[in-house]
């Protein structure tokens, strides 16, 4: 066999190889490109997904997947037709004192000249609350639209007080009240002094505080943030009521209370460069409004009950 043909014998293999190799990149271009699209197209944080949610007689989930399961805590209000951008999610903290062999993110608190690191965790929607107990609030929409927050005091007959408007003030967030979707919204700011709520009643029959948690589209006519907190008159919330916070639901997550402030909620609320990805930690509570419109603001309570002990 001459060297000439031996080349010529040759080359089919080498063609081979060369095509097995090219078929083989383009089959790893093809799934790169496939797998980046997944995760662009997975990149929006979504608080309203049924998939999430826990219903009576479902299986439960296995215990790497309880981080976004919800038990529903409103039966008798269904999660059919639930507009996914009207649902809003609300996180409530309670701080302790930080040990050393604690995980999660502090919060520096200035007292005088000392400075303590403190450590949020989540309690359920219904946890009784104790006198001197240091409480902050985060609230999470799933559109871009305006917060107001309304604090009333309600008294073991059912009476409920004035109702005030907590927020929006100049004196957290400069004013601004806007939320978009994977930010996070903390009351009180990190930056404010003290950067927490203090529990204490202002009667020895006060039973609870109720916030009332309004996220509108546009913002509010008539309402002129000011630096203090602005008093509202009995008219003006109850017709808010009765036009946005009717027939409100309320889901909660399982296994959530008791766990630490994560880093992701940190920065989202703390940083207007950052917002939450799908995986960060989900609200505590979702509240949803079956049959609500985009266009309609939505109106929920929240109850921050007293018990009967008291902080030293």
């Amino acid at each position: 066999m001459s060297p000439h043909q031996k080349n010529n014998n040759s080359r089919p293999s080498f063609d081979l190889r060369a095509t097995a190799w090219l078929m083989t990149l383009c089959v790893l271009i093809l799934t790169s490109a496939a797998r980046l699209s997944a995760q662009d197209g997975d990149t929006t944080r979504r608080l309203w997904d049924t998939a999430f949610i826990n219903a009576a007689g479902k299986k439960a989930l296995p215990r790497k997947a309880m981080k976004r399961s919800y038990r529903v805590a409103t039966p008798n209000i269904p999660t059919a037709d639930v507009n996914s951008e009207t649902v809003v999610g609300v996180t409530l903290w309670r701080l302790r004192r930080a040990a050393a062999s604690d995980s999660g993110e502090r919060l520096i608190v200035h007292e005088g000249a000392d400075a303590a690191e403190w450590l949020p965790e989540r309690i359920s929607a219904n946890t009784s609350l104790d006198q001197g107990d240091r409480l902050r609030v985060s609230v999470e929409a799933a559109r871009t639209g305006y917060l107001y927050v309304i604090d009333r005091e309600q008294y073991a007959d059912g009476s409920l007080g004035a109702p005030y408007l907590i927020f929006p003030t100049t004196r957290t967030l400069g004013g601004n009240n806007q939320v978009t979707i994977g930010k996070i919204v903390e009351l009180p700011g990190q930056d404010d002094r003290p950067a927490y709520f203090t529990v204490k009643r202002s009667r020895s029959d006060q039973t609870a505080e109720v916030l009332s948690v309004l996220v509108s589209p546009t913002p509010l006519p008539g309402i002129e943030i000011t630096d203090t907190a602005q008093k509202l008159s009995e008219e003006q919330l109850s017709n808010w009521e009765k036009s946005w916070g009717t027939r409100v639901g309320l889901l909660e997550l399982e296994h959530g209370a008791g766990q630490p402030w994560s880093k992701a909620e940190k920065e989202a609320a703390g940083s207007a460069s950052r917002a939450l990805q799908p995986n960060a930690p989900a609200p505590q509570v979702i509240y949803y409004q079956p049959n609500s419109k985009t266009a309609e603001p939505i109106m929920v309570k929240v109850r921050l009950r007293y018990g009967t002990g008291k902080k030293h």
